[in-house]
């Protein structure tokens, strides 16, 4: 049997990182084959950060103060994935967006989690309005990443029941488990080398051996 290449993947974040520890996890258990090889945050005290250096992950901090424009401190970035030989870009609760030069330098290599189920609600606050348009069902979204906002080719999605009772916090945290599920499956499809990207839509090879592949596209809780 073919051995899996290890993929290196570099994280971006902003805050807490709840979904990067869910990748963390994912590889320590030995359910991803792909190392965290360095994380990145334009937050000095993103807690990100501190999950990252506890698994001995080199963790970043780049300020976008020190740079004249954008696309310097997207160069930046750049700058650090490279000399950390990075094959995957996994944002996980990056709030900046990434200019065009670099969605182009990792076309088809940036991977976002995003928690509704596009295109439904992208961008902020989805959650309150999901509510706001009483939708029976939610979920979360993992895509690669284009020049638009929430826009990219869809990779894998979770649904998840909207109750009658839901707050926006209790929705986002239902809606957070599947999301730490469906991250570590996407990069872990990547890994394998199953994801082809066709215009607008990911077609996902089966798995060595044939068969079909009922863990890609769609993940019903």
């Amino acid at each position: 049997m073919t051995a899996v290449r290890r993929l290196k993947v570099g994280v971006l974040v902003s805050g807490r990182g709840s979904n990067l520890q869910a990748i963390l996890d994912a590889g320590a258990a030995g359910h991803l084959s792909a190392d965290v090889a360095v994380v990145l945050s334009d937050v000095p005290d993103a807690y990100a950060l501190a999950r990252a250096r506890h698994h001995n992950v080199a963790a970043l901090f780049e300020d976008p103060k020190a740079h004249p424009n954008r696309e310097a401190f997207d160069k930046a970035l750049i700058g650090h994935l490279e000399r950390h030989r990075v094959d995957l870009v996994c944002l996980a609760g990056f709030m900046r967006l990434l200019t065009p030069g670099f969605v182009a330098h990792y076309r088809n290599r940036i991977m976002n989690i995003h928690p509704a189920l596009l295109p439904a609600f992208p961008g902020l606050h989805v959650q309150r309005k999901a509510l706001q348009h009483g939708v029976k069902f939610s979920g979360c979204t993992v895509h690669f990443v284009d020049e638009g906002t929430d826009t990219g080719p869809i990779v894998i999605q979770a649904v998840v029941p909207v109750l009658d009772d839901d707050t926006e916090e209790i929705l986002s945290a239902r809606i957070l488990r599947y999301e730490h599920q469906i991250y570590p499956r996407a990069i872990q499809l990547y890994a394998e080398g199953r994801l082809r990207v066709e215009g607008r839509r990911v077609l996902c090879t089966p798995p060595p051996g044939g068969g079909t592949s009922p863990e890609f596209g769609g993940f019903n809780p």
